[in-house]
């Protein structure tokens, strides 16, 4: 090999492509997707808490209880947190398979984005389906004449 010789890429290094299903190509196809979806559900979101009624001057802990207390809005913030989660921890495997070339170290770290991620659709998705403003309130908050009326 001559000085002014590239090398071969790493790709050259790659086993043929089994008769499997082709993992890497409905990731790609997924992040086109939620990525469109993302961009709807986001901006409603944002249309909706900055820009109706009061706009930003009505967002407060009430504001998000009334919005957590209806199932369309429910769904629509549990849609928006995990295609966002799933969209982002993608993004991150395909970081880590781009760019970290031991295979055991790979493993270990594709394996925590999928926990973690995992994790907080759990957590997100209990937060708000479970939320309850009143939980808590005591005769002392502003709250109190609200959960009291609720009950």
């Amino acid at each position: 090999m001559g000085a002014d010789a590239l090398a071969a890429p790493r790709s050259s290094r790659i086993a043929p492509r089994n008769r499997g299903a082709n993992l890497e190509k409905w990731g790609w196809i997924y992040m086109r997707v939620s990525g469109v979806l993302l961009i709807v559900l986001i901006f409603g979101h944002l249309f909706v808490n900055l820009m109706v009624d009061d706009g930003i001057h009505a967002l407060d802990f009430a504001f998000v209880a009334g919005k957590f207390a209806t199932p369309f809005w429910q769904w629509w913030d549990v849609a928006m947190l995990w295609l966002a989660l799933i969209h982002g921890a993608n993004g991150m495997r395909t970081i880590v398979n781009d760019y970290v070339t031991t295979p055991r170290l790979r493993r270990v770290l594709v394996w925590a984005i999928a926990l973690s991620a995992g994790f907080l659709i759990v957590l997100g998705t209990l937060v708000v389906f479970t939320f309850d403003p009143c939980l808590g309130v005591t005769e002392d908050s502003t709250l109190w004449t609200t959960c009291q009326a609720a009950a």
